[in-house]
């Protein structure tokens, strides 16, 4: 209701909804009269099945006083709670309010729960079965939109259950990875070393991990990678976790390893993203979460 850029609509809202209760309440008194004792009550001009007629008889009291009650409550609710514009109720009660004494109610719930294990090493959480169960929770709600419910990733999502790492699985890296997020970038080669020497290089880095490739191709590819890509992934191409390079020599593939995906990918480049959680769930949750997936690659269940 404070978005409200005019005084109009306010006067727009509670004027017709004002009215409309009372409108209410005037026509429920108006015409929910009795009869006087021993007056005649006329019938509606209504007759079925010769004498089965519709008398201009009142509700029962029980049933018009529940129409006074809702609209009296209705009254009373709009005066207590926001609802007529930019009238913030006597109650002075905002969603914004409400959400923030349930993080306030929640923070001292569970803070001290959180804390315990933030003063821990993060192995030593990762082998406690009580913060595993905490982490999953966790996982489960932030995580497996991403790398799926199982935690072993997804086409351009990583496994985490496994023990290949981009950028180191020590616990102290995981937990740098979720705290800070990551930020990949494999550029495209096509605009550099044309589409026919892209497609050499990858036939060259199939060949690492002993597909079979066009052999005169992977030679080629070999001096391409040895001038273009080994910067990145090292002369055996073994990756580089500094820099979030992948091992090419393992066959675990992030975009998929057969011969079309590998094309594409030294063709056009790949980009991924993962997103930064330490303003969103502060480090105490993330000391958890970290520590569940560790324990993924160290044979902890990822079920």
């Amino acid at each position: 209701m404070a978005d409200f850029v005019s005084g109009f609509w306010t006067w727009f809202i509670a004027i017709p909804t004002l009215a409309g209760i009372i409108g209410l309440i005037w026509f429920t008194y108006r015409y929910s009269a009795g009869h006087a004792p021993g007056q005649k009550v006329e019938t509606m001009g209504h007759v079925w099945d010769e004498n089965l007629a519709e008398y201009n008889n009142p509700l029962p009291r029980w049933w018009l006083n529940l129409f006074y009650i809702t609209l009296f409550f209705g009254l009373g609710y709009l005066l207590y709670y926001p609802g007529l514009g930019t009238f913030e109720g006597l109650g002075k009660w905002t969603q914004q309010g409400q959400y923030d004494a349930e993080i306030e109610t929640a923070k001292a719930k569970y803070d001290p729960i959180y804390d315990k294990y933030l003063a821990q090493d993060l192995a030593a959480v990762a082998a406690d079965g009580e913060a595993l169960t905490i982490g999953k929770r966790l996982f489960s709600t932030y995580c497996t939109q991403c790398h799926g419910a199982d935690a072993r990733g997804a086409r351009g999502f990583p496994n985490l259950a496994d023990n290949d790492w981009l950028y180191g699985g020590e616990p102290a890296k995981i937990k740098e990875t979720i705290m800070g997020g990551r930020q990949g970038m494999m550029p495209p080669w096509e605009p550099v070393i044309g589409a026919e020497g892209a497609v050499a290089a990858a036939e060259y880095v199939l060949s690492l991990t002993g597909k079979s490739t066009d052999t005169a191709a992977a030679a080629k590819g070999k001096e391409l990678f040895d001038k273009n890509c080994a910067a990145c992934h090292g002369a055996d191409a073994k990756g580089n976790q500094m820099l979030g390079a992948p091992n090419l020599t393992d066959d675990i593939w992030l975009f998929g390893g057969t011969p079309e995906r590998v094309h594409e990918t030294v063709l056009k480049g790949r980009q991924t993203r993962m997103p930064a959680h330490q303003e969103f769930l502060g480090e105490a949750k993330v000391h958890l979460l970290a520590a569940y997936v560790y324990s993924l690659s160290q044979g902890g269940s990822s079920k």
